[in-house]
Parts: structure tokens; sequence; C-alpha cells
């Protein structure tokens, strides 16, 4: 394929993959698209950060409020028994920090790959008719999530359990989606596991990986990637897809981003998608690739694994060179992705 071909490609893989964006958030995203050529914008008492060193300085610099309404760590304190990396602060979110990082670092994935390799053993070594890769990797992310937390429940019914209670939780800590009362999709997750703690982890690792793998996917089928499988692709296309598009944080002090008066208790809508610029597809530096993870202490740990386990998946597939026969955006998820994704041997 020639560079006007292939660019002609990726502009029909981007335009595509925005679908799903727009299917399940319109408002909220159509907002974010608005406002994106400003680092910063305050529209009463939330802020958005968009600009790449705004979004950092926040990361790094700016107190935040862990535990406070309308955040993820808020939620996963009404929801869990608290003690987590999500609602800490100081020296035990340090230590839960390196434990975790611990848990997901090289080792802990090395220990994980087998759970998630099985699966795509299983259900991709022979591509036969037409296939659901989002059925493929709910059971993908529920096996690694069952390994990782000690879960004894099948992997697709953990899975389908994390995507109810993210979906849940959504609608208290993002703006612009109406508010609903209630935790029952989090107490049937928390009945799942055999420590309630382990809930936002797994809903953390199992939603991720339902956003970014099938729409990493979709991708490769659309853009004609699939001769180009590899580690530093799957790096790519995860800033490119952004699974998790915004994070939604509070200040906990007052402060300055690009120059800009942020004050205590002022909501922040930190667009991780424009940080990392997922709407260019023009090649990026790591720096980019890494605002998809967040940044500083506030970085994600599990980053290699979601890498490690991306690069895995499109291995799988790539044999089959596989073709999009169907694809509906899922419109309830807590994340962008697909409710379905039918593909089949190109």
């Amino acid at each position: 394929m020639n560079g006007p071909d292939r660019a002609r490609t990726h502009r029909r893989a981007r335009r595509l993959d925005r679908r799903v964006y727009l299917a399940g958030h319109p408002v909220l995203f159509a907002l974010l698209a608005a406002t994106r050529r400003r680092p910063v914008t305050r529209i009463g008492r939330t802020v958005l950060v968009h600009g790449p060193d705004a979004y950092r300085d926040v990361l790094t610099r700016v107190p935040l409020d862990r535990t406070a309404d309308g955040t993820t760590g808020g939620a996963a304190a009404r929801r869990t028994e608290g003690g987590l990396l999500f609602d800490q602060d100081g020296g035990d979110h340090r230590a839960a920090r390196r434990d975790l990082t611990e848990l997901l670092g090289t080792r802990g994935t090395e220990r994980l790959r087998p759970h998630w390799q099985a699966v795509l053993d299983r259900r991709l070594t022979e591509l036969t008719g037409t296939v659901d890769l989002v059925d493929v990797v709910a059971e993908l992310a529920g096996a690694t999530a069952a390994a990782l937390t000690g879960g004894t429940a099948p992997p697709r019914e953990l899975a389908a359990a994390c995507a109810d209670a993210a979906a849940e939780a959504a609608r208290e800590h993002l703006p612009g989606l109406p508010r609903r009362t209630g935790h029952a999709a989090a107490d049937r997750l928390n009945s799942m596991l055999p420590h309630g703690r382990d809930a936002m982890l797994a809903v953390a690792a199992v939603n991720t990986t339902l956003a970014a793998l099938p729409r990493a996917a979709a991708w490769c089928a659309r853009a004609g990637l699939w001769d180009a499988i590899s580690p530093e692709l799957a790096v790519e296309l995860l800033r490119l897809t952004a699974p998790s598009p915004i994070l939604p944080r509070v200040a906990g002090a007052d402060a300055t981003v690009d120059g800009r008066p942020v004050r205590r208790g002022d909501r922040l809508v930190l667009v991780a998608r424009h940080a990392a610029g997922a709407h260019r597809t023009a090649p990026a530096g790591p720096q980019a690739a890494q605002a998809v993870f967040g940044a500083g202490p506030h970085a994600c740990p599990g980053a290699g694994l979601a890498r490690a386990q991306l690069t895995d998946f499109l291995t799988a597939l790539a044999p089959h060179r596989p073709v999009v026969v169907r694809a509906a955006a899922d419109r309830r998820s807590a994340l962008p992705g697909y409710a379905s994704l039918l593909v089949r041997k190109g």
C-alpha cells in the first residue's frame, strides 16, 4: 500500500472509530471537540484540560482530592471497602502504587499472560465463520481479571459484572450524564470477588480491555495493518484509540494551570484523548503515547500489561487478516467501545 492509500485508509479508520465516541456520550464528546483548541477552558466550576503540557501539569503538580464526589476515587470509596489506589493519599498511596506496579509489572504480566493466551489459542487459532471479537475480548478480560483478583466466577460473567459496575459509576462522575442512585451492579460484582477492595481493580482492567482491543482490531482491519503488527504498533494504537479518553478529578487546593487559576473544589476534566493527540493520525512521540495512561504519580501501573495484551491479541488475529462484517457501538458503556464487532477471515 503506497503513502496516499495508507493515509486514506487511516483517515477512514479514524472516522469510523470516532463514531464509537459519539455513540455513547454524544453531548460530552461534542463539547470536548468544540473546546479542544484551547489548552484549558473553564465552564463554571468545571475546568476542561486539553493541552498536553496542562494535562501533565495537573497530574504532576496540582493537589487532587481523591475522594471527592464526581471522581473515580470517590466512586471507588463508596462502592468498596476503601483503601484502594484510587482513593488514597500520601504514604498509603505510594505503598499501594508499589504493590500494584509489582502485580502488573513485567513479572506480573508474564504470570497473567497464560490466562489470556489460553483464550486466544482456543478462540482465534481457527477463525471459522463470523466471530464477535467483543465476546472473545470479554472472555479474555474476565479470565485475566479473575487471575488478578482470585475471583472464581466464569470469565464472561465477571466481565459483564465489571462493565455494568463501570456504567453505573460513570453516571456518577462523568459530566453531562443523568445521575442515578443505587449500587446494585457494584454489589453484584463485589459478591463475585473474595475481597470487595478488588472490585475497582477488576473494573479498571476489564473495561479498558473491552474498550481497547476490539477498537484496535477494527482499526487494523480498516487501515490494512495486519502485516505491520508489532509491540510498537500496539503502543501507537492505544494512543489513537485512547481507551480511557477522560480522567475526572477534583482540585484539592488552589493552583494555576497554563497560567489560569484553579480553585479548590473545581472539577477537572482531563482529556487524555487530546493530550495524547488521539484525534490526529500523525505519529507521535513517547510522551504522547504515555498520556493515555496518565503521568507522574498518577500514571497507570498497568500500561505495560495493556500493551502486551493488545500485542498478543493482534498477533493472534494477523494470520487471518480479518475484515469487519458489522460493528455496533455500545451506547451504555462507561468507556467508548463496541457492543459487537463481527469479523471474518479476509
